[in-house]
């Protein structure tokens, strides 16, 4: 059987005005079986669900967190496993989505670079992801207006699935997503960076930068030794030429590694020029982690040294830390001692 999420809206089997049918099925009313799709013939329901899938999942498990977000943990088709997060607001649903099994980055305040690598996920099964949660939430997937590629793995080094999935969230006939309502996030892969510049789709880029100077970034970033912060920024400045769009810096702030005032000095001077915004993430904690985070004071005297010198800064709080859902937990693991049964209520309508 084929992945149907492979294929753009008018790339769907059926004739004519089918395939927009089938279109608003699997994005708006989130259909999970071709049997729903009541107003197309029972022969074309009968040939669809004899030569595609919907789901690219085996089996769908969801850990709520008491901040009202929700990990989900899929088993995919061939036994492998991924991770995403819902996480609703009061004006909005979001979704962290994943586009790797694991991560080659391996970065080291992070659960799912300790995973290492498994492999690349499909356009399918990124998607797959949006809608098994949407289903399970008892939602509409259009319902879901904000999607972030921070889950598991380097979306850059898979770019050719991401940007697919990608084009399906932005069609009109798809999930009709506004491009400013989807991050990318990436480690610095310039080779990467340079192509969505060229694409661009009208995604925000998210660069997980971590340190101003390439010593700390590489204790940080075992990888990092590939692409210098020079190289990285390089990259980041084109972007910002080609598509003036802003960037977003992740930084997550780890006690005596990254946090020095001469660190918040360096970044703001790395950052002249480029319309950015940095994001301080604190640390969240995982069995094993061989790094401590900065403390609250150490965290609020860094933002407070890079807005005095012109860098609009925020600090940002992860959601679902208790079930092993916030920035950097992802690692396979299903919270003890908690069950959950995922709404089916209005799933489909």
């Amino acid at each position: 059987m084929k992945p149907i999420l492979e294929l753009l809206p008018e790339e769907l089997p059926g004739e004519g005005y089918r395939k927009a049918q089938i279109a608003h099925w699997l994005y708006a009313r989130g259909a999970m079986d071709f049997s729903e799709m009541t107003d197309l013939p029972k022969s074309l329901r009968e040939a669809l669900a004899g030569e595609w899938r919907i789901s690219e999942f085996a089996l769908v498990e969801a850990y709520p967190s008491r901040d009202g977000s929700v990990k989900y943990l899929f088993t995919l088709l061939d036994g492998r496993k991924t991770e995403a997060v819902y996480m609703p607001y009061e004006n909005r649903k979001t979704v962290c989505l994943s586009s790797m099994v694991g991560c080659p980055a391996g970065c080291t305040f992070c659960a799912t670079g300790a995973l290492g690598f498994g492999r690349n996920l499909t356009a399918a099964e990124i998607l797959s992801q949006l809608l098994a949660i949407a289903h399970h939430q008892g939602i509409s997937p259009r319902d879901i207006r904000n999607v972030v590629l921070m889950g598991m793995g380097e979306p850059l080094l898979n770019l050719g699935n991401v940007l697919k999935a990608i084009r399906i969230m932005l069609h009109p006939k798809g999930l009709a997503m506004s491009p400013r309502r989807i991050t990318l996030s990436t480690v610095g892969i310039p080779k990467g960076i340079y192509r969505l510049a060229e694409e661009d789709l009208g995604v925000r880029l998210a660069l997980s930068l971590h340190a101003p100077d390439d010593e700390t970034r590489r204790k940080i970033i075992p990888t990092a030794h590939r692409y210098s912060v020079g190289e990285i920024l390089e990259a980041v400045r084109h972007y910002y030429a080609r598509t003036k769009r802003r960037v977003t810096f992740e930084y997550t702030l780890l006690k005596g590694l990254n946090d020095h005032p001469w660190q918040a000095r360096l970044l703001a001077k790395l950052l002249k020029g480029i319309s950015a915004h940095v994001n301080l993430i604190p640390f969240n904690p995982w069995e094993g982690a061989p790094v401590k985070g900065t403390p609250k004071a150490g965290i609020l005297a860094f933002a407070e040294e890079l807005r005095r010198l012109g860098i609009p800064t925020s600090i940002r709080f992860s959601r679902g830390q208790d079930v092993g859902a916030a920035c950097g937990q992802l690692a396979l693991k299903a919270p003890k001692a908690l069950t959950f049964t995922p709404t089916l209520e209005g799933a489909g309508q």
